[in-house]
């Protein structure tokens, strides 16, 4: 019944453009800030590894294996793909275009944050998310989305060869 309501109701199309303009602000805000003040993810990923070890460590051990295998080795990836990451899925849930696509990689760096024992407020942004990626299109109702998705449904309708079977909501 709420996935019904989330997935079809013009009154959870409203709510859920709240929730997709608050999050792109907040994903547009953190980047650009990265993005013309400096990013240098080294310090944050060092801390990350700091909160690996000890009884109770806050960051688990593959997740520290990736870290210092992977992320710190290729840290200048690393500072360019969060920020402009950020910026991107800011812009994206602003416009309400690819919402979904968009609020699925917020939710992927909110996980990467959490993983890294970095709290914040990335919980509370991956609830929200959570309610826009059951939602689907509609989460993007009022927003791009509106005119986007029904063309590049319409495009890949129109591009099946004639033996694909097309499905259908009936």
């Amino acid at each position: 019944m709420v996935v019904q309501w989330l997935r079809e109701h013009v009154s959870a199309a409203a709510m859920l453009t709240f929730f997709r303009l608050y999050l792109g602000y907040a994903w547009l805000t953190a980047g650009w800030h990265k993005v013309t003040d400096g990013f240098d993810a080294t310090g944050f990923l060092k801390g990350a590894l700091a909160k690996a070890s000890g009884e109770h460590p806050a960051v688990q051990s593959w997740w520290a294996s990736f870290i210092e295998n992977v992320a710190l080795p290729n840290v200048g990836l690393f500072n360019v793909l969060v920020p402009w990451g950020e910026v991107l899925v800011g812009i994206a849930l602003l416009l309400g275009i690819f919402t979904t696509f968009s609020a699925l990689m917020g939710a992927v760096m909110n996980f990467a944050f959490m993983f890294s024992g970095t709290t914040s407020t990335n919980p509370q942004m991956i609830l929200l998310t959570f309610f826009i990626l059951v939602a689907g299109a509609n989460a993007g109702k009022f927003g791009l989305d509106y005119w986007v998705i029904p063309y590049i449904r319409k495009f890949f309708h129109h591009h099946k060869g004639p033996h694909q079977k097309v499905a259908t909501n009936s």
